[in-house]
């Protein structure tokens, strides 16, 4: 720069004083390195948030008074530029000064120092430590900050990026004809089925946003390409597998082109008809082990979502009672549950253009409804919700059940067609056996849709007589507590005492099922407590060993 443009916007910078990317000092010529190495740091990370090119460290301005006093900062101009090693050394990734400009103003001297921007998706350390601003204070980088730095690489949309040297012949022709079929079949209300048909192909691969400005992109070697040119992804494995586990253990891979492959392993799955027998009725409920719709979708929503910068393949295990889906890469706006109801949209994708195109081919919507219809089409069956699990911060699990968890929960289901979601979803977390809100299982409770106690839970067979075997629902269903009081006085008036380990003998076998033993104990003391505080019964013996009599 010129001395006018230094001036320019030496002025500039003092006008709007420091903030999280401009730090004024007095500087003599002492002033250490490290600190300097520290701003940098700071600036560059701050700079890097802010979307802005560079920062800017200047010394020669008192900081009170906001006036141009000179320093006299490594005078030698050889001196002065060593500072750019010195940061360069210490600084990773190594960064440093983009210019050092010194500046004569009003017979004072300024030097001003360049900071570029830290690099997308790389925060500077300095001397291992990580810095930041707070205002006109300097602090360490917030997890926050270091976190929204370091996932910068993940806003690169991977799918959109072009693939070098890959034409059109790198395409499968069944594939681009069923891509014609399901494109026309989406905007049937804007164009006829002839006139997508009779498009050049580019155009229409460029209308189903698979190619950009007809350059073959990652997006369209997943969906379309054929077999053979997955080395066009190298490193990214572009693979799904299937694999069987069980008494039988079998796998297939499948690579592109994903549009056809994806029935492909779903014909994989063996999909047989189960027969669900409802309570009173003399013809069983028949449906089959897994809706194609919802493992579909399933499949469809790892494509979509998949990290393929990881470099990881995308897992369906098929076991005897459930489907388990992985794919790379954590969730990546929100949770599972935020989805369920179908009232969130998400506001971004890891891979935005690969999702588009999937939604151009009918494969996926971009509005956030997957998540909700394959929670309906499982309840339409019967069937447990799917599971997620998250506990990989680097992946995504999720389960699709083809069996039935608790007879009592499937054959509510048949029973009360009108429960509403939220419901079914309360109503499969009981027979899950985890936890609900107090709230819910007030309103469960009070639509007589469980009993028990907290923590254990189970659907109720008071209104539907939806339990398959009724034996086993009056043995897990409690009695009143007086109806326990009443046996241990009958027993006392009959044989005038009793020890604990009588009373114990007398009603451990008629408590619920669902107790633990521990719990059934704890109940029993309970009762006499109560028995004992009301005046009706007292210990006749001692603390350790109990006889216990009506009171009289």
């Amino acid at each position: 720069m010129e001395n006018t443009e230094l001036e320019r916007l030496l002025n500039g910078l003092i006008a709007t004083w420091e903030n999280e990317v401009v730090e004024f000092k007095q500087a003599g010529n002492d002033y250490p390195t490290n600190d300097i190495g520290k701003y940098f740091s700071a600036l560059a990370n701050e700079a890097n948030l802010r979307c802005l090119e560079k920062a800017w460290l200047v010394f020669g301005v008192n900081n009170k008074t906001r006036s141009v006093v000179g320093s006299d900062y490594r005078l030698e101009p050889e001196r002065l530029q060593s500072t750019k090693m010195q940061i360069a050394e210490n600084t990773e990734p190594s960064l440093t000064f983009r210019n050092i400009h010194d500046l004569q103003k009003d017979g004072s001297r300024v030097v001003i120092f360049e900071i570029p921007a830290a690099p997308r998706g790389l925060p500077i350390a300095w001397k291992g430590h990580y810095y930041a601003r707070a205002g006109e204070s300097l602090t360490h980088l917030g997890l926050d900050k270091l976190d929204e730095i370091r996932q910068q690489t993940n806003t690169t949309d991977w799918s959109a990026q072009v693939v070098p040297d890959a034409t059109v012949n790198h395409l499968d022709e069944k594939a681009l004809k069923k891509a014609r079929d399901s494109f026309a079949r989406k905007y049937a209300n804007r164009f006829s089925t002839e006139e997508v048909l009779n498009w050049p192909l580019l155009t229409f691969l460029d209308r189903a946003k698979l190619t950009r400005e007809g350059n073959i992109t990652r997006t369209a070697i997943l969906l379309l390409g054929k077999p053979e040119v997955t080395y066009l992804l190298s490193p990214h494995p572009a693979q799904m597998t299937w694999k069987l586990e069980g008494p039988e253990r079998a796998y297939v891979h499948f690579g592109p082109p994903f549009l056809l492959n994806t029935t492909a392993l779903y014909q994989k799955i063996r999909n047989i008809q189960l027969r669900i027998l409802p309570d009173d009725a003399l013809l069983a409920v028949e449906v089959a082990k897994y809706d194609q719709r919802v493992v579909l979708e399933a499949l469809h929503n790892c494509i979509a979502h998949q990290d393929y910068t990881r470099n990881g393949r995308i897992l369906v295990t098929e076991l005897p009672d459930k489907l388990v889906f992985e794919n790379e890469g954590g969730f990546f706006e929100g949770i599972p549950a935020d989805y369920v109801t179908g009232e969130k949209t998400p506001r971004r994708y890891r891979n935005p253009f690969l999702a588009q195109a999937m939604a151009e081919l009918n494969m996926i919507d971009t509005m956030g409804y997957g998540i909700y219809a394959m929670h309906v089409g499982q309840a339409r069956r019967y069937f447990p919700m799917p599971d997620y699990d998250l506990r990989e911060p680097n992946a995504v699990k999720m389960t699709v059940y083809g069996s039935v968890v608790d007879a009592a929960y499937s054959r509510m289901l048949i029973q009360k067609t009108d429960l509403p979601l939220d419901e079914i979803l309360a109503l499969d977390r009981v027979q899950k056996k985890l936890s609900l809100t107090d709230d819910m299982i007030k309103r469960l409770r009070r639509d007589g849709l469980i009993e028990g106690r907290k923590p254990n839970l189970y659907v109720s067979a008071s209104i539907a007589k939806v339990t398959a075997n009724k034996a086993e629902y009056i043995r897990t269903r409690p009695q009143d507590d007086d109806y326990y009081c009443k046996l241990i006085t009958d027993y006392l008036k009959r044989f005038g005492g009793a020890s604990r380990e009588e009373i114990d003998k007398l009603l451990l076998d008629k408590l619920s099922e669902v107790l633990d033993s521990e719990q059934k104990k704890k109940k029993v003391a309970n009762l006499l407590t109560k028995l004992r505080r009301a005046k009706v019964i007292r210990n006749n013996g001692s603390r350790s060993q109990p006889r216990w009599g009506l009171h009289v």
